[in-house]
């Protein structure tokens, strides 16, 4: 197949639409169930290289959740605690640490639960039935991976009423060099991204005072860099334990886009707070609407909603200095940015999320202020020397 028709392209008035091979050829995928649509293979697209990526460099197996082509969320193949399992609402009847893969799928949608409400899924490896299992609890448009096991597919054939959009895409498929596309009737090319960001020598050299940066601090520094190759720019994003804990995308200010990612952060960050593990549920609250009762627990305007719409107990509520000290006493969180920081502000925003890791490219005229404000903080940081803007 090197054409394949398209219910509508972006909106459903661009009628015209349709993905194909510009020189012919077959294309290096197969829609094994439902019809994916435009911006589902453009998440699927952006997602896949993504998993691709993190997997070829970390040797983990990776997940990614992504919404309107960017991650909501990214994550790699490593055992969850059982803290973990609490936070991410895992089904006790299913033995997650059995599936390196599920636990990278669950911890990529733990990320920011309310962003990746609807989201395309992205898989590094053969997506096997303890993966499916998870994916179907979940409201998602499609998945992508190289395969899927005879009971994964199964599974995934059952939501959406049989309409669930299930992609194979062929792993060894290489793009042209080249990328091409048309913009008001004006055509751009460019030659593709290469891999300027697993230079590990790079994280040897910090340019802080402060020179240490665990192996386990480098890994979640490649994490997020590779996040933010697929995320569109301005582009950040904070990371710890091998998952992405919050990503700022497309912001026109490089401060917001640390806000963002940071905020999102704390939220996630919070949700180990030990009066957030044993909130009693209504049995007849959904999954979304707990992650929307959990982050209304955790704002400034609790206090405005009644209980009662969501739990049968009232639960604990978390102070604001509670909230500050327990996101305080987190620490190692890495930060990676897409671009240098133009002012040491956005230091001051990443230090009140705990950062102590950052990955950024360098080249501000500033940068000596930025590294003053890390030293401050005893951050170490690394220049990089290559921006990943994505658009």
């Amino acid at each position: 197949m090197n054409e394949f028709k398209l219910k509508y392209g972006t909106n459903p008035d661009q009628s015209e639409a349709k993905i194909f091979m510009r020189d012919g050829s077959d294309l290096p995928l197969e829609i094994l169930n439902g019809r994916p649509g435009y911006i589902n293979f453009l998440d699927a697209l952006n997602s896949w290289q993504l998993v691709r990526e993190l997997n070829k460099f970390l040797n983990f197996p990776a997940a990614a959740s992504f919404k309107h082509v960017s991650p909501a969320g990214a994550a790699l193949g490593i055992e969850l605690t059982e803290t973990e399992k609490k936070i991410f609402n895992v089904n006790p009847e299913i033995e997650i640490n059995k599936s390196k893969l599920a636990c990278a799928y669950v911890r990529a949608r733990g990320t920011d639960r309310l962003s990746s409400f609807g989201d395309w899924i992205a898989l590094s490896d053969i997506c096997d039935e303890i993966t499916a299992k998870f994916i179907k609890f979940e409201v998602s448009d499609g998945v992508i991976a190289p395969g899927f096991t005879d009971e994964a597919l199964n599974i995934l054939k059952s939501k959406r009423k049989g309409n669930y959009s299930i992609i194979k895409i062929n792993p060894n498929y290489e793009p042209p060099e080249i990328e091409t596309r048309d913009i008001f009737g004006v055509s751009f090319s460019q030659s593709r991204s290469k891999n300027p960001v697993i230079e590990l020598e790079k994280f040897n050299n910090p340019v802080t005072k402060n020179k240490n940066i665990p192996d386990e601090a480098k890994r979640d520094l490649i994490l997020s860099l590779i996040t933010l190759k697929y995320t569109q720019s301005n582009s950040v994003c904070c990371t710890k334990n091998g998952q992405t804990l919050g990503v700022g995308a497309g912001q026109q200010s490089r401060l917001h886009c640390v806000k963002l990612a940071c905020d999102k952060a704390d939220l996630r960050i919070l949700r180990e707070h030990p009066a957030m593990l044993n909130l009693k549920f209504k049995s007849d609250l959904g999954r979304p609407e707990r992650d929307n009762a959990i982050n209304i627990l955790l704002t400034e305007n609790v206090n405005n909603y009644d209980w009662r719409e969501f739990f049968t107990e009232q639960p604990e509520i978390i102070s604001a200095e509670e909230r500050a000290d327990w996101i305080k006493n987190y620490n190692n969180v890495s930060l990676g940015s897409d671009a240098f920081f133009p002012f040491p502000d956005n230091i001051e925003r990443a230090n009140k999320s705990s950062v102590k890791f950052i990955a950024q490219p360098g080249g501000s005229i500033r940068d000596d202020l930025v590294i003053n404000a890390c030293d401050k903080y005893n951050i170490s940081m690394v220049m990089t020397g290559h921006r990943l803007f994505h658009h």
